[in-house]
């Protein structure tokens, strides 16, 4: 089987995810998936009419993020016609999961240069006019009575209430992500990766992260009302169901105590990443030098009532795929969908702090749903080299109870 190399990544900023406060948020999602692509053939002249494939993460397909973004970006990144693409949706696992699928591409033969990534801007949600629907189960009643999946805050709040996890341990997290983010971008720590965003006129749209709030106190983040105790209990259709009552079907026993507030859940942003891979033969014909390579990826299935809680067994999964020890990993990237998420995973696997999102996560930086994945790489690569490191293991949660994970080594 062949190797599956990192050739290069890089990613735009992340720009607020609201009309009129953001950056890039009357860019089309498409120009932002072209952008990262153009710089990659850029950066590493590439021919594109050797790209096998383009895979892309887009959570919320959806209006302008409808009709294949990969594709679409790709022609206007000016990719040869031969290079096909496509786009996948698994919530917020899309971008580890593309980055895994143009892997296995590489490994088994089928192609010699694939690009994994995802594109995401939150700012256009809503604008497709259509009023989304408030269950996961889009209205499948014999779904929702076998596994009844409320909204992600209900089920943060449930699981720090579950685990014995207090607001003042959410919020100390939330507090050193914006300062370890803040840290890393004056030291220019994302300054290799980073790709300006400019507008189809050429004008400078953004060229640094937008949302970190570097001004953050704890004090600050104490003052902020809990978020999700209204959304709990809003009745949902006309026989008056509530996300809480969804979560009790399941949880008879858990009293939630609601925790989670805009300072410790993750960012509404828009941006973009992507990643080149390559078979070794064809990366040798390129005189391409790898900065790293794919060691092991994984799956992992988990309760879809309580949603948030597969990472964990994902990366162990993937651990003993690779054959490796919690130990032997020193870069770790967990995102950060609500403080909850890392705080369980960091305190299930009794692991050294220190060396899981180092350079601040989704609270400070935000989370791009289907692009999130591959900025993770990207980061956990650029990190690897920084420090002169070896491995790197990269996982999230994802809606309906699942997590992707993969392990990279810097080479």
């Amino acid at each position: 089987m062949n190797e599956a190399w990192i050739i290069d990544a890089c990613r735009t900023p992340r720009g607020i995810g609201k009309k009129g406060k953001g950056s890039l948020a009357e860019q089309h999602p498409q120009h932002l998936g072209a952008v990262v692509l153009e710089a990659l053939a850029k950066r590493n002249n590439l021919n594109t009419a050797d790209v096998g494939d383009i895979i892309f993460g887009t959570s919320s397909q959806r209006g302008r993020q409808s009709g294949d973004l990969a594709r679409m970006a790709a022609l206007e990144a000016g990719y040869d016609i031969r290079s096909s693409g496509m786009t996948l949706d698994r919530f917020c696992g899309s971008g580890i999961t593309s980055v895994n699928l143009a892997a296995m591409h590489i490994m088994s033969g089928t192609e010699d240069v694939v690009i994994g990534g995802g594109a995401e801007m939150m700012s256009v949600y809503g604008e497709e006019g259509a009023t989304p629907s408030m269950f996961m189960d889009n209205g499948n009643l014999k779904l929702r009575s076998m596994h009844p999946q409320p909204h992600q805050g209900v089920c943060a709040d449930a699981i720090a209430t579950m685990e014995g996890i207090t607001r003042e341990d959410l919020d100390k997290q939330a507090y050193e992500t914006q300062m370890k983010a803040a840290q890393a971008i004056a030291e220019g720590r994302f300054d290799k990766s980073l790709v300006p965003v400019h507008d189809i006129d050429g004008n400078l749209m953004l060229d640094k992260e937008e949302f970190p709030r570097p001004q953050t106190t704890l004090e600050g983040l104490a003052g902020l009302q809990a978020s999700f105790a209204p959304v709990a209990d809003y009745p949902l259709d006309e026989s008056g169901i509530t996300y809480r009552q969804m979560l009790n079907q399941k949880y008879p026993e858990i009293d939630i105590q609601h925790m989670h507030h805009a300072g410790n859940s993750s960012g509404v942003v828009d941006g973009a990443g992507a990643i080149l891979l390559a078979s070794p033969d064809y990366a040798k014909a390129q005189d391409w030098t790898p900065r790293g390579r794919i060691v092991a990826m994984a799956n992992q299935g988990d309760c879809p009532t309580l949603m948030l809680n597969a990472p964990v067994p994902a990366a162990r999964k993937v651990l003993a795929k690779a054959g490796l020890t919690i130990d032997d990993i020193d870069v770790w990237e967990i995102n950060e969908a609500f403080a909850v998420v890392s705080e369980k995973f960091m305190r299930d696997l009794g692991m050294d702090r220190s060396k899981v999102n180092i350079n601040g996560g989704a609270m400070a930086l935000g989370h791009p749903i289907g692009a999130t994945g591959s900025l993770l790489i990207n980061t956990a690569l650029d990190e690897l080299e920084r420090q002169g490191k070896q491995f790197g293991l990269v996982t999230m949660c994802a809606a309906g109870g699942m997590a992707p994970a993969i392990i990279i080594e810097r080479v």
